[in-house]
């Protein structure tokens, strides 16, 4: 029972004979004399031995030891599960996000250009002899020309290649 455990231990911290040996100040062969049973350390050994492992003495003398490589696999990989669902919602709510984003900005260029519409250019009866009315009034001009003439068509392309890109990345 103790040299399972002892072997049991060593191994599941990762060392060697060699490395438990100098941790322990005693040499290797001494360390394979008890993992084989044919001595044992005595009460001190033992104390040091519990300290090395972080495990009560009464825990290497009596009890089995079980190996933590199976549970290890079966730990990690239940981890590696949980962490790939939570990647896997964030980046669904990220998706989520943004073609929320893209309909509420197509909402918003529809709104603007119905709105557009119903103020049927109010820019032509401004009074352009005074110089700021003049500068206002070719602003905006522009701005409603390049709404009405580029800003459908580019929202039906670019919201076309998003929506496609979107629809293959998934």
């Amino acid at each position: 029972m103790l040299k399972d455990n002892l072997k049991i231990l060593r191994k599941n911290k990762g060392l060697s004979q060699e490395e438990l040996s100098i941790k322990l100040n005693v040499v290797r062969q001494t360390i394979s004399k008890w993992e084989s049973g044919l001595s044992v350390p005595d009460a001190e050994m033992l104390i040091s031995i519990s300290e090395v492992f972080d495990t009560p003495v009464s825990t290497i003398l009596g009890e089995n030891i079980e190996e933590k490589e199976k549970n290890d696999i079966k730990v990690i990989s239940e981890k590696l599960e949980v962490i790939n669902a939570q990647l896997s919602k964030k980046q669904n709510q990220k998706r989520k996000r943004l073609i929320n984003f893209l309909i509420i900005l197509d909402a918003c260029l529809i709104l603007l250009f119905i709105l557009l519409v119903l103020l049927n250019s109010p820019y032509q009866a401004w009074d352009y002899s005074d110089p700021e009315w003049s500068i206002i009034g070719t602003l905006w001009h522009s701005f409603e020309w390049i709404f009405f003439k580029i800003a459908p068509i580019m929202a039906i392309v670019i919201t076309s290649i998003l929506g496609i890109f979107l629809i293959k990345r998934k």
